[in-house]
């Protein structure tokens, strides 16, 4: 395709920052763009993977400390989220609830709830009403130091990183920039990459088996430095 017909598509605006990037270069901005969705496509697969590992790992966690339907349970009048600093997910639940209706089961109610459901349940005010216990997700976790406090605080800010990301993809966002610059850059998405390994590595999952045959990041990565 010609630049020219590939900027009218895609909008000059859009564009324009992976032209700068390349110093003017058409053919390599063109590569820059299709590289950058490249990357989008595999970390979204790995995003994808985290994401129902994590909610598996705390429904699990729920279904053997608050019972089968927690999550419904909980929600309903006198529930442990049934109060002003949980009402957000009480009212996520709620609505999930209704939209299933008739087909209602507790494995699609838990299917149903987005990413920012499950990384608020390390929010401070759905930690504690759930019991304060929801790191034991974590066995690997390392131990807490006096620079480092490896708690509920520091898991959600973790998630909220991922979300972040994971939302830039969705909404079609570049992920191969410096921040707010127009300057090639893989460190935004290697990191994130990497955060999402040591969570999986805290959960006790072999990410390495998970991810087998899935996971070409780092070589995109290599493509996009190299351009």
């Amino acid at each position: 395709m010609r630049f020219q017909d590939f900027e009218n598509t895609m909008s000059p605006f859009r564009i324009s920052r992976y032209l700068t990037a390349c110093g003017g270069h058409t053919k390599q901005a063109m590569t820059l763009y299709r590289l950058n969705l490249r990357l989008s496509q595999e970390l979204f697969t790995v995003i994808s993977c985290f994401e129902v590992a994590l909610r598996n790992a705390i429904d699990q966690h729920y279904v053997g400390m608050l019972g089968n339907d927690w999550l419904r349970n909980n929600a309903a009048p006198g529930g442990r989220f049934d109060n002003i600093q949980c009402q957000q997910t009480a009212n996520a639940i709620n609505d999930e609830i209704r939209k299933l209706g008739g087909a209602y089961s507790h494995n699609k109610l838990v299917a149903g709830l987005g990413f920012g459901f499950w990384r608020y349940m390390f929010a401070q005010n759905q930690y504690r009403n759930a019991g304060s216990t929801l790191l034991l997700i974590f066995p690997a976790k390392p131990l807490s130091t006096a620079q480092t406090q490896y708690n509920q605080t520091f898991v959600f800010n973790q998630l909220v990183n991922l979300h972040e990301i994971r939302n830039r993809i969705a909404h079609h966002e570049p992920i191969c920039f410096l921040p707010r610059q127009s300057v090639k850059n893989t460190t935004y998405a290697r990191q994130r990459y990497g955060l999402m390994l040591q969570l999986f590595q805290w959960m006790n999952i072999d990410e390495a088996a998970l991810l087998y045959g899935l996971d070409h990041i780092n070589r995109v990565c290599g493509d996009i430095d190299a351009l």
